[in-house]
């Protein structure tokens, strides 16, 4: 009994003794974008653009009426992170920002804090890989003596950018001499995620019993270093341009359609870390199942979405709008943080 109890006791006191809910300002409203996580699933999460101001409010409710609270502080945290998965001890902090929510002291009941960080700078695009994660979230901390009770809420953020219209066009030729002659064009080098891969594929010479012809897609995760450099490829999109063999000087359009797909933009030395790329893979099989095959690098980009609205006209009217935490006597306490008191 004796030991029971002592178990009892000791889950009790390490047991977290408020929740902790962080609510965004216009988090009914605000566009949310899925993001693949590691193991696969999908999950979406509200969206963001670089110079957009985060806030909200934190929501902390003590879990025992009557029962204070004693704490080391509370603030929260903006943070930026690019993680490495061979190197998971070593997380690579680009944005920290902190602001302080309350000084040392009690809380005596529940309470709601409003936040704000205003115009936040987020250089890079979200991104979760097969060897590389960037991250964006918002931590609460509850400082105590022995545990801190902590809280994080994650956030999608989106690159958005902008080419003219003088985009080159690619041009590529294959050739097994006295075999084979192909030239490929596409109309652009660089494609918007949205947009359509328009191009032709001329057959000038064919002496080989070609059976199947299909355009690919392949990114290329680059990440890390000399020795500790990892090079992951995958194949993102397959597409058949013909079944069959094609007769001298004949020639096949192409047309690609990149919405639905699961792309990224090009990222080219994300704060020295890693690296993503994207590659047109042209593949030949013969009637012996020998391949032949070309690549050519491609630039994806992100479009400015119309649909994507600038919410910071009225975040500061819907702050005071959250639900807080009823107090244990039914009030609710509102501190105002003391850095604009």
């Amino acid at each position: 009994l004796f030991a029971s109890d002592f178990k009892f006791c000791r889950m009790n006191w390490f047991a977290p003794s408020a929740d902790i809910d962080i609510l965004l300002a216009d988090g009914a409203s605000r566009k949310t974008a899925e993001m693949r996580l590691e193991d696969g699933r999908k999950e979406r999460f509200p969206l963001y653009l670089d110079g957009e101001t985060i806030c909200g409010k934190v929501n902390i409710t003590l879990k025992s009426s009557g029962k204070k609270l004693e704490h080391q502080g509370i603030k929260i945290e903006f943070i930026g992170i690019i993680e490495l998965y061979y190197d998971r001890g070593n997380r690579h902090e680009f944005v920290s920002l902190v602001k302080e929510l309350c000084k040392p002291g009690e809380l005596v009941h529940s309470s709601s804090f409003p936040f704000e960080f205003l115009q936040v700078e987020k250089p890079f695009e979200s991104y979760i890989g097969q060897n590389v994660k960037l991250r964006y979230f918002l931590r609460v901390t509850v400082a105590k003596r022995f545990s801190d009770i902590t809280k994080e809420l994650d956030i999608v953020v989106h690159a958005l950018s902008h080419y003219s219209d003088t985009n080159a066009s690619i041009k590529m030729e294959v050739g097994i001499e006295d075999s084979l002659h192909i030239e490929f064009e596409y109309n652009k080098s660089k494609y918007h995620l949205r947009d359509v891969i328009v191009g032709k594929i001329y057959f000038l010479l064919v002496r080989l019993k070609i059976r199947h012809m299909e355009l690919q897609i392949i990114k290329k995760e680059c990440t890390g270093a000399g020795s500790t450099q990892f090079n992951e490829s995958e194949t993102i999109v397959k597409y058949e341009i013909m079944d069959g063999a094609p007769a001298r000087s004949e020639s096949i359009p192409i047309r690609l359609f990149l919405a639905g797909f699961d792309l990224t933009p090009t990222m080219r030395e994300i704060n020295k870390k890693f690296s993503v790329k994207y590659y047109l893979n042209m593949v030949l099989v013969d009637e012996e199942d020998r391949r032949y095959f070309k690549q050519q690098e491609i630039t994806l980009w992100r479009k400015h979405n119309r649909k994507i609205r600038s919410y910071q006209s009225h975040i500061p009217k819907q702050i005071s709008q959250i639900e807080s935490p009823p107090s244990q006597n039914g009030d609710v306490s509102n501190v105002v943080d003391e850095e604009k008191s």
